[in-house]
């Protein structure tokens, strides 16, 4: 059976609406999270943003490494392909995509730069981290991030290219384990 976009669409609108309306614990909430996030990614991926559309930015930028990072500043990892992902352990959607970033991170570490921004403490995330088996390097923000990588809401992920310029932007979760992401960072890494 072939499915529409319009008939996808509904059927994540209706598993929106259940999720809402269902009082889940915050496991069952997660999983079901993850499982929309993957048909959301397959309908809808991340979309990068041209060469030639990119835009740069100031990147001074200090981070204060809290978990397997030590402090850092966006402006010094130019030339390097930049993952950036905002989250907080509170959060569902966050939750549902680390799994896939986690094994993106694994399979990228020694080629591309990470960095996990939260607004947690080291000892929730700590915690979060022992829990899951995650590895991931975070900080936390010492001043305010430039406007192209700014955002109200979590999760929101950018991927900054070799030249320090915005090569994707994504508000909301997604699978980052998915062989779309994995093409754009091997054609960014080769930029």
């Amino acid at each position: 059976m072939k499915f529409n976009k319009k008939t996808i669409y509904n059927i994540l609108f209706f598993g929106f609406l259940i999720f809402l309306f269902t009082p889940f614990g915050l496991g069952t909430r997660a999983k079901l999270t993850q499982g929309v996030t993957y048909i959301k990614t397959m309908v809808m991926p991340p979309k990068t943003e041209a060469v030639d559309n990119r835009k740069g930015f100031n990147s001074n930028f200090p981070l204060k490494g809290i978990v397997n990072a030590t402090d850092v500043n966006l402006k010094d990892l130019k030339g390097k392909v930049v993952f950036i992902n905002y989250w907080a352990t509170w959060c569902p959607p966050c939750r549902a995509e680390m799994p896939s970033i986690q094994l993106l991170y694994d399979e990228y570490k020694d080629k591309i730069e990470f960095i996990f921004i939260t607004s947690d403490d080291k000892p929730k995330v700590d915690k979060f981290y022992a829990n899951n088996n995650y590895k991931l390097p975070t900080y936390n923000i010492l001043s305010n991030p430039p406007k192209e990588i700014d955002t109200q809401s979590i999760p929101a992920t950018f991927i900054i290219d070799k030249n320090g310029k915005v090569a994707l932007s994504e508000y909301g979760p997604a699978n980052w384990n998915s062989s779309k992401v994995k093409k754009l960072l091997d054609e960014l890494l080769t930029q």
